[in-house]
Order: structure tokens, then sequence, then C-alpha cells
């Protein structure tokens, strides 16, 4: 049975790469530290009284439910907004911004470096995160467990619910795709 400062300790490992990987998915940030905290939430509620050592299988386990959940409600969500929306009439324009806004930087932040380079950063980023959410579901799965949670082959497998070969497969078939994709645009790592 995992203590209190194990799990504790557990969560604060993981919740970057687990912020990570579900942006992946979500593609919006806020949703996507909703689907974290769930998961978070879901394996402290209902695991607590897990060993350690099957923590991390656990938690993987749970953020790929937590985010195929978000998927369905929002596919019913959308279903009713866009049946609910054909109701309003069009010329309600609350919720403008001014982009000023986001142009502020905060001395010694990284916005604070010179532009050039956070646009160039920023491209190179944009550039490779689409050019993951490309790649089949699998793939895509297998690289993240395994490149950006360092999971090994055998626990990817186990998290997967498939075969450590399968694993590998996966794997190198996302890794060739991508380095194929990024030399095609012209961006060697």
């Amino acid at each position: 049975m995992a203590t209190r400062e194990e799990m504790s300790a557990f969560l604060a490992s993981v919740e970057r790469r687990a912020f990570k990987s579900a942006m992946f998915s979500v593609r919006d940030e806020e949703v996507a530290l909703d689907v974290v905290q769930d998961a978070m939430l879901k394996l402290a509620e209902r695991y607590a009284d897990k060993p350690a050592a099957e923590l991390p299988l656990l938690f993987q386990r749970i953020l790929q439910n937590t985010v195929t959940d978000h998927f369905r409600r929002q596919k019913v969500r959308n279903l009713w907004t866009t049946l609910l929306s054909s109701l309003v009439p069009d010329d309600d324009e609350g919720g403008e911004r001014d982009p000023l806004e986001a142009l502020e930087a905060e001395a010694g932040s990284e916005r604070a470096e010179s532009a050039a380079d956070q646009v160039e950063r920023e491209q190179v980023l944009a550039i490779i995160e689409a050019e993951i959410r490309k790649l089949p579901a699998r793939q895509r799965e297998a690289f993240l467990l395994r490149y950006w949670e360092e999971m090994d082959v055998a626990e990817t497998a186990a998290a997967m619910g498939c075969s450590e070969g399968s694993v590998k497969t996966h794997c190198s078939r996302a890794t060739h795709t991508l380095a194929e994709a990024l030399k095609a645009r012209g961006i060697t790592l």
C-alpha cells in the first residue's frame, strides 16, 4: 500500500509529463489541466491501497481513460451546442479580447527573449507537436509513453495492453515517420 508521502511524491513527479501528454490529445491547456487533475484524483481516491510500484501504470491507464471520457462528453456537448446555437442570434459580440494584452512580457520570463528567437522556437515546437498529432493513435501513444514518460518497453506494453514487440514496432514507426516529416520541413535536431 502506497503511503500518503509516496502518493504525493508520485503525483508531483508525473504532473508535468501528464499535462504535456494530455495537451497532445486534447489540444487545449485548460482542458488538459482538468484532465490531469481528474486522473490524479481518481488515482488517489480509488487506488491509494495499491503498492507504490503499481502507480505509474495505473495512472497512465487512468489518464488515457480520462482523455477518452473527455472526448465522449465533448461529442455530446458539441451536438447540443450546435443544435441550440441555431436559436441564438449572431449579433452577440461578448468575449472580445484586447490583442495587446497577449504581448506584455514580464522581465526575466521567456517572453522577454528576442521576438525572433521566440517565434522561431514556437514555430519549431508547433511543427513537432503537429507532426506528433498526425501519428496514428497507437504509434503516438507508444512514442509518448516511451520517450516522454520515459517508461521502459515492458511498462509501456503493460500500459497499452499489448506485447513488447508491438511497442517496439509502434515506436520505431513513429520515430521514422517523425524524422522524415521534420527532415522534409528542413528541421534537424
